[in-house]
């Protein structure tokens, strides 16, 4: 509860004439101040009841491209049966962990049981995670002396992912399957990848006892066959590495972009993909397959965020995952999206080549548009999303 300047006036006005009535024998004057005391408790009694509401929010949809419309539709109700709701509504809206503004909800008086539907246009203008909620309602007194906030309802959240721009073909690795697709589920070859905890239908021939011993849980070898195309699509996601553009938008936007295009492509050529990022986050579709892979790694995207201080670009990270790379191979192509290019950082991606035969590393800022070679790796230099797809497709053969 908050008292407005008005009500602060009020009570000091009223307390003043209050004492100056019966310290000498003004009863006009005390019966000012008492009014003006009696008016300030009324107002009290006004906005201490609570209104009964019941607040549904739906976001339609919840998953959109940077750009693309949203709506976020509320169904707020008045539960009460007797009394009605006049009440001032906002909704707060904005990036998740950061400064969220507030929208003004058209709401007319709510009639006691009924319930009235209203919806706005949730900003889809930026990539991230887009939260809205809970309802703010504004209650005051008639004459302004004190007013109240109270929030009604859950948040609801709208995942704005990256633009994707179109790309022909993506890399195909050493060799496809002998029937022309990619098995969606390559476990069962003699090629060990990672130990993961026992699930039921695992064969009990691949349980590791040892391991399962150790950690009181079973654990089984997840096997992978090598020989099939696997791409790692690793994003620089440290604030040191990337740098502005010509419009002021951090180059982070266009890597985000361009593993965006990278994976719908491979996801539609049936080639295994996996998304990681420097910061050490990874997913690779939770062992879904096709589309139910592409959600979780688009949704990884519209989540990124810069990480550690724009000063430095933080090398140790780098190096970190690129030992993590080395020690799990996780596919024969890597793809590295990063800032303006750094030739010590280009050499310690190059030292992967024993672990990934083919490797492509994408640089965005003010660089040269188009294929290079550095460190013995291909370079495929951008200004922002759109250029890299361009860029890509002008590779003559994967």
């Amino acid at each position: 509860m908050r008292v407005t300047i008005r009500g602060w006036g009020l009570l000091v006005v009223a307390a003043v004439l209050l004492g100056v009535g019966f310290r000498f024998g003004y009863p006009e004057l005390a019966a000012l101040g008492g009014a003006g005391l009696a008016a300030f408790a009324a107002a009290v009694v006004f906005v201490a009841w609570r209104p009964r509401l019941a607040v549904q929010r739906a976001a339609e949809p919840d998953r959109v491209t940077r750009g693309e419309a949203s709506h976020l539709r509320l169904r707020i109700g008045n539960a009460s049966r007797l009394f009605g709701a006049s009440v001032v509504a906002r909704d707060r809206v904005g990036p998740l962990g950061g400064r969220r503004a507030t929208t003004p909800v058209p709401l007319v008086r709510l009639r006691p049981g009924r319930a009235t539907d209203v919806s706005y246009e949730v900003p889809t203008a930026r990539r991230g995670v887009v939260e809205a909620g809970p309802l703010e309602i504004t209650r005051r007194d008639p004459l302004g002396l004190v007013g109240v906030v109270r929030r009604y309802g859950s948040t609801v959240r709208v995942w704005v992912r990256p633009r994707v721009h179109l790309i022909a073909a993506v890399p195909v690795g050493l060799s496809r399957s002998m029937d022309g697709r990619v098995e969606r589920v390559p476990h069962g070859s003699i090629t060990f990848a990672a130990l993961r905890e026992y699930v039921v239908g695992d064969d009990l021939r691949r349980v590791h006892w040892r391991t399962s011993a150790r950690v009181g849980e079973l654990m089984v070898r997840e096997n992978v066959d090598t020989s099939l195309p696997r791409i790692v699509v690793l994003l620089d996601d440290r604030a040191g590495a990337h740098g502005r553009d010509a419009a002021g938008e951090s180059t982070f936007e266009a890597a985000c972009e361009a593993a965006a295009s990278i994976l719908v492509a491979a996801v539609q050529a049936d080639v295994h993909v996996e998304l990681a990022l420097v910061s050490g986050v990874a997913t690779g579709g939770g062992g879904a397959s096709g589309l139910a892979a592409l959600g979780p790694m688009l949704d990884l995207l519209a989540e990124a965020v810069l990480a550690g201080d724009a000063g430095g670009r933080d090398a140790e990270a780098l190096k970190e995952i690129v030992q993590g790379l080395r020690l799990r191979r996780l596919g024969d192509t890597l793809i590295v999206l990063t800032g303006p290019p750094d030739d010590e950082e280009m050499g310690l991606v190059a030292s992967l080549k024993g672990a990934y035969p083919s490797i492509i590393v994408g640089v965005f800022g003010a660089v040269e548009s188009g294929l290079g070679a550095v460190a013995g790796l291909l370079v495929v230099g951008a200004t922002d999303g759109a250029d890299f797809a361009a860029a890509w497709d002008g590779v003559r053969a994967w």
